[in-house]
């Protein structure tokens, strides 16, 4: 483990994330919530349910798609690819429900699923998590294209003109930055970083980012942050991680870690830094000093550790506690400002969706379909294992004091009665 954590300096920097896409109280605007970040440290959800107990309601989710949910103005929205009954390929959705009943608001074709769509065994054609604004849904399918719905299910416009060749699929997320929809673009050769007029869909800038890495796949969904003011999109890729200024996509600073690849986990800010993990093959958690410019790989990395980093979830930040969990369920809390272990222990099975904190505990979902409970401090406390008969790929959302989990198949609202 590195460390040169010097304390003065991050008193100095002034860092808040999330600026752009705010919702009210109840709301779950984009992924791992309106900030991003994971946590809803007002929120008091169950600890315990069963899916007959504590649970308001559960509906059916057509299709298959690892989208978490999103919620706004009594509406949860979903993404799935719904196959076509005579295998001839299918339609790539957004889906709405009631947020208080469960039924079906809508469905909205918005893109053709080709027969030989490729993707990985563990991924879907409809991974990433759409990003709400106004009266506006903007929907993103990777490759496919990106779309904007009004809430009625209405297609605004739709933009399939950026496509790049994939690699296992699409994942990353989409953000929305002022008036530009901003995401990732990490295939198979030629990686970028896009941002589309969000009134439009026309292309506003492009940025290609050269790094070390040999494989230049990546999943990751960028993180806005502001430093002392200034505006910056965190965005990790193969070989090293980006800065960006959003209204013009100019490179602010990066900071290289090797041939990491296929890199998912979403970058968390606080403490005057921004924490990274840095994918497949072995990943190493990363702390960056925010508010630096051009090449900061050797001067403003305040520590690192490769034991038990996530290659797919991501990480979450409260007060000065790192909490991450590894793929293979090995959950860990260091010190955020040091890097220091503070407890290492493990849940059981493999896990994907990334971890959320509501009220005090964390919320671990695992691909075998189990919602662990865990106590966020000084020590592992399992509170409790909730088991559901689906796979869990996607990351739970908070409303109010109500979880909103979606399995293989179903949507559940998780709630105290």
């Amino acid at each position: 483990m590195l460390r040169c954590w010097t304390p003065g300096l991050a008193l100095f920097l002034a860092v808040a994330v999330g600026l752009e896409t705010k919702g009210a109280s109840g709301d779950w605007v984009q992924f791992r919530g309106n900030e991003g970040q994971g946590v809803a440290p007002d929120a008091d959800p169950p600890i315990e349910w069963s899916e007959s107990e504590q649970v308001q309601w559960k509906a059916t989710v057509p299709g298959a798609g690892w989208s978490s949910p999103v919620i706004k103005d009594e509406l949860v929205y979903v993404t799935s690819a719904v196959s076509s009954s005579d295998g001839s390929g299918g339609k790539l959705q957004v889906i709405a429900f009631h947020l208080d009943s469960g039924e079906l608001a809508w469905a909205t074709d918005v893109f053709d699923l080709p027969v030989d769509g490729v993707k990985h065994d563990k991924n879907s054609h409809a991974s990433a998590t759409p990003v709400l604004s106004g009266n506006r849904v903007f929907a993103h399918f990777g490759h496919f294209g990106t779309a904007c719905l009004s809430i009625d299910g209405t297609v605004q416009w739709r933009q399939d003109t950026l496509g790049y060749e994939p690699v296992h699929g699409n994942g990353g997320s989409p953000i929305l930055v002022g008036d530009k929809v901003i995401y990732s673009a990490d295939g198979k050769a030629n990686p970028a970083i896009v941002a589309l007029d969000s009134d439009t869909g026309k292309l506003a800038w492009k940025r290609e980012r050269n790094t070390g890495a040999s494989r230049k796949f990546s999943f990751s969904t960028p993180l806005l942050v502001s430093v002392n003011g200034r505006r910056e999109i965190i965005s990790p890729a193969s070989g090293a991680v980006f800065a960006y200024a959003p209204e013009t996509g100019a490179e602010l600073w990066h900071v290289d870690y090797g041939q990491g690849y296929s890199v998912v986990p979403r970058p968390i800010a606080g403490h005057g830094h921004v924490y990274v993990a840095t994918g497949f093959g072995r990943p190493n958690v990363l702390a960056i000093r925010l508010g630096g410019r051009g090449d900061l790989s050797d001067s403003h990395v305040t520590w690192k550790t490769s034991r038990s980093g996530p290659k797919t979830p991501s990480m979450l930040l409260l007060g000065d506690k790192l909490y991450y969990v590894s793929d293979g369920g090995i959950v860990s809390c260091v010190n955020a400002l040091t890097g220091a272990r503070i407890w290492q222990d493990r849940v059981k099975g493999n896990v994907s969706a990334s971890p959320i904190i509501a009220g005090g505990r964390i919320y671990v979902a695992t691909e075998e379909g189990v919602i662990y409970v865990l106590r966020a401090g000084d020590t592992f406390e399992l509170l409790a294992e909730n088991r559901f008969a689906g796979r869990i790929f996607a990351s739970p959302a908070v409303t109010g004091n109500a979880l909103i989990v979606r399995t293989e198949t179903q949507l559940f609202r998780i709630e105290k009665q």
